[in-house]
């Protein structure tokens, strides 16, 4: 697919006026709709905006290059609008954008259009192509400059005959990596002017882009070894490992765009620090400037979410269990099974693994693989009975539980940060031996010694103290609790918020036993609510979604039963004001019911498998909940979206 047969010449707008952006994006939506290229704009327009957020996509020069995904598109195409005064776009060098090309991408195509998407971003950087661009009046004029420079690029080059290897040894080089967070636009956009400040400045240059088809131009050991010195230009992880003892400049990719000339002359003043690579670091999210709460939920979720395979894993397997009877897997209980006990003895283990996962990896987010070891260790030491240990009479305490292994994470993170540093005199040719042996070992130690006599002990009166807190709630609180919880499960359906509830529940059930929690039973039916309402919303109302949605809306029916949230997020990103407050409400009196029909949980994960097998205690109120909130919520998304599409007609 190449660049002429993306954009359409046909709906090109020329003396285009808007007051802002985002009313720029609206009247270009707007005008798809008419044109019929797609049958409503919303799912497109807040996907727009939603990028925007992220960094601002006027890359500056009179240029703007809006850019979303949505399944309203069968295939990709660029709209080409062209205003005379310009509109005011929040550009990297505060001029307003004269030529706007918004590309619009299927959700779930194929990538074959990227590498054209990113032919525009060069052609953009042409000065041939701008210039034409600024004269241009008519549609036939535009088509032939896109033509043009097509043409230009496919023409094939003469190689120079030796010339690689004189101009190697006379000429200075310099090595970039670009890359932004939607790898489309800006990736290849500060490439390109990267390479020509260069050009302009007389280096030799290579530059690796990091994009939405995947690493292009990758630099080699020799291009790094032979280069003044190395440009990292991303607002995302890249590999940085590699330039260990050189001259490496870490910034945005909007300074790529922006002052490409400046980077370089920093690289070539000897002005760039010496990067030195730490522990396993391997990678780079230029989030240089980042608050430290916003480094902490980082760091907090990177362990979550690995945390969570485990105990899915082990709340399944030990429902599994319970399908023989509550109490299969004990063999002094009359309902006795051989292999329901292997299935709760494996559940149990998986579920066990959750504390040291959790402290293992916000660990190894702050510092690498050090941080992982020592991390686990902490969370062994947050629950030792995991293994089997005895209670000695040194190590006889209340287990601190999940409180405790997250402190024993952020903790793992920090004692690495300081061995470091007091390790920093020790020459560099025994690095190899400080993340494998010193790290670990005192590290260990050092965690061990602040768990067992300082840490422990407060984290579990605290994990006590709120589960007696919610054990005393009764009638009303009890009610407003259970919304609460279930409530959260909708807001951002995996988010922090999200998580934020199940990881509270999961740490009730954990304390709870075969009692069951409550909260838990509450997080799982609110969970439950958002994709089944979605699913039995298309059933209903075979107009509501979209015909691209229409069929993964119903795949929701499975996705809500098994407990997966996630399957409502497309659906909510679609149109977040109409979709997410009745799924926020549904899910909220689907979590209240559970808590009024005294519902317990005893597997953390499972959904309506989970009651079927026994886990779920009152199993017929609490389907009756999810019934309840289920049609609650898909009558609510009825309305509100039927509401929201006659005040757009």
């Amino acid at each position: 697919m190449t660049l002429t047969e993306l954009i359409r010449f046909d709906l090109i707008q020329f003396g285009f006026k808007a007051t802002d952006k985002k009313d720029a994006l609206n009247k270009l939506t707007d005008m798809l709709v008419e044109k019929k290229v797609i049958t409503t704009k919303d799912e497109f327009l807040n996907a727009l905006l939603e990028r925007e957020q992220l960094s601002t996509t006027g890359v500056g020069d009179g240029i703007a290059i809006p850019h979303a995904k949505a399944s309203c598109f069968d295939k990709a195409m660029i709209i080409y609008a062209k205003s005379d005064e310009g509109v005011e776009w929040e550009s990297f060098d505060s001029q307003p954008a004269k030529h706007i090309f918004m590309i619009c991408a299927p959700a779930n195509g194929a990538d074959e259009h990227l590498k054209a998407l990113s032919t525009l971003s060069t052609a953009l950087m042409n000065p041939d192509v701008k210039g034409r661009l600024d004269k241009a009046t008519t549609k036939e004029e535009v088509q032939s400059i896109f033509e043009d420079f097509v043409k230009s690029t496919e023409e094939p080059k003469k190689e120079p005959e030796d010339e690689s290897t004189k101009s190697d040894e006379k000429r200075k080089y310099i090595v970039a990596v670009t890359a932004c967070p939607t790898g489309i636009a800006h990736t290849f956009m500060a490439a390109e002017k990267i390479k020509e400040a260069a050009k302009e400045m007389g280096l030799d240059v290579k530059v690796e882009t990091n994009g939405q088809i995947g690493v292009e131009n990758k630099l080699t050991k020799e291009d790094i070894d032979r280069a003044e010195g190395i440009i990292v230009a991303a607002d995302k992880k890249v590999e940085i490992a590699r330039f260990d003892g050189h001259p490496t400049l870490f910034t945005k990719v909007a300074d790529g765009i922006n002052k490409p000339k400046e980077l370089i002359q920093t690289i070539l003043d000897g002005k760039a620090s010496i990067y030195h690579h730490k522990g396993d670091e391997g990678s780079s999210e230029g989030d240089d400037g980042e608050s430290v709460g916003r480094k902490i939920y980082k760091y907090l979720m990177d362990g979550v979410s690995n945390m969570l395979p485990f105990v899915v894993a082990g709340g399944i397997l030990i429902a599994l269990s319970f399908f023989w009877g509550i109490n299969s897997f004990n063999p002094e209980d009359p309902s006795y099974n051989k292999f329901a006990e292997l299935l709760f003895v494996l559940g149990k283990l998986s579920f066990s693994m959750m504390l040291p996962i959790l402290a293992g990896f916000i660990g190894r987010s702050i510092a690498d693989r050090p941080g992982f070891i020592v991390g686990m260790v902490g969370g062994i030491l947050a629950d030792p009975s995991i293994l089997g240990l005895k209670s000695e009479a040194w190590l006889s305490y209340t287990p601190s539980g999940f409180l405790g292994a997250l402190v024993a994470g952020f903790l793992a993170g920090g004692i690495i940060i300081v061995l470091r540093y007091a390790f920093s005199w020790i020459p560099r040719s025994m690095d190899g031996i400080k993340p494998i042996f010193l790290f670990p070992v005192v590290g260990s130690f050092i965690m061990g010694v602040l768990m067992l006599f300082v840490v422990n002990a407060p984290m579990a009166f605290i994990m006590t103290a709120f589960k007696n807190f919610i054990e005393s709630m009764s009638g009303g609180e009890k009610v407003v609790l259970g919304f609460i919880v279930g409530s959260m499960m909708a807001i951002d359906m995996g988010g922090p918020i999200n998580k934020a509830a199940y990881v509270t529940g999961t740490a009730l059930v954990t304390t709870a036993g075969t009692a069951g929690s409550d909260v838990m039973a509450a997080v799982m039916v609110g969970g439950m609510v958002p994709p089944l309402a979605i699913a039995l919303s298309a059933t209903i109302s075979k107009k509501l979604w979209s015909q691209a949605q229409r069929g993964s809306a119903l795949v929701n029916y499975v996705m809500g039963l098994s407990f997966i949230t996630e399957g409502a997020i497309p659906f909510a990103a679609s149109n977040p004001l109409r979709v997410i407050p009745p799924l926020f409400l549904s899910s909220g009196v689907a979590g209240a019911l559970s808590m009024v029909f005294d519902c317990k949980s005893k597997a953390p994960h499972g959904g309506m498998f989970a009651v079927l097998v026994g886990a779920v205690s009152n199993p017929i109120m609490y389907i009756i909940a999810l019934v309840v909130g289920t049609v609650m919520g898909a009558l609510l998304l009825i309305v509100s979206l039927n509401l929201g599409k006659k005040k757009e007609n």
